[in-house]
């Protein structure tokens, strides 16, 4: 399996891009990483994550957002399945294994709980709208009722088959909340199954995108833009099983 990072090599976030790297090797099964610098100077890498051979860099030459860097880090996956991270979260040593050893054939998906990472080390769980358990394609979104509602899943926590995510379109093309489009176009494509366990660690410090200015200008409409791709996708999936 392999997962997708892209940064920005930002240096308050340069110890928090070792933990992540960090919490990837105390997985119990082998893993990859394509790690996209998004116009970011390759020297400035953390050396335990640039003498990694397990980390693929993919440096970009100019700045592009982190959806676009996503995606052009998704091109270089090999492997069947692959998992979405953000450079300042990590997960628990456990979270590859508990989801791809509960795959079946019928399976495009596993997913699990997230929990928020507080500065002062300890977490809170999320559990996210969608009841843990199996879910046909396309169910998913239906737990996302209106655009400023709770997003139905938490998409750093899905881990799907590479084919999957690739004719999901990745990570679409928005600013921000290109996560949530990723999510509910991944779920609407295939079957898939939500474990009752945190497999994310989601962590909260004053860096994060979401604390920047001018994030919540564009929040709504990013979720309005992600609901209406979920909503519009699933229903021309269910309209041709007709």
């Amino acid at each position: 399996m392999t997962v997708v990072i892209a940064t920005q090599l930002r240096p308050e976030r340069l110890p928090f891009l070792e933990a992540m790297h960090a919490s990837l090797t105390r997985q119990s099964l082998p893993w990859q990483a394509v790690l996209v610098l998004d116009g970011a100077d390759p020297a400035r890498l953390p050396v335990p994550v640039a003498a990694d051979p397990r980390v693929r860099v993919l440096a970009l030459p100019r700045p592009v957002g982190a959806a676009c860097a996503r995606n052009l880090g998704l091109g270089l996956v090999e492997t069947e399945f692959v998992n979405w991270m953000d450079d300042d979260d990590i997960v628990p040593d456990h979270s590859l294994a508990v989801r791809l050893e509960a795959f079946t054939d019928e399976l495009g998906w596993v997913a699990g709980y997230s929990e928020d990472l507080l500065p002062d080390g300890s977490t809170r769980l999320w559990e996210c709208p969608v009841p843990p358990g199996h879910h046909a394609a396309g169910d998913v979104v239906t737990y996302w009722p209106r655009p400023q509602d709770t997003i139905p899943i938490g998409p750093t926590t899905i881990l799907a088959r590479t084919r999957l995510v690739r004719a999901a379109g990745g990570m679409g093309g928005l600013v921000q909340g290109e996560d949530y489009c990723a999510a509910v176009t991944t779920t609407c494509l295939a079957p898939g199954l939500l474990l009752p366990v945190p497999v994310y660690r989601y962590r909260k410090h004053a860096g994060q995108m979401t604390q920047g200015s001018g994030y919540d200008a564009l929040e709504l409409a990013a979720r309005r833009h992600a609901h209406t791709v979920g909503h519009s996708l699933r229903g021309v999936l269910a309209a041709r099983a007709v």
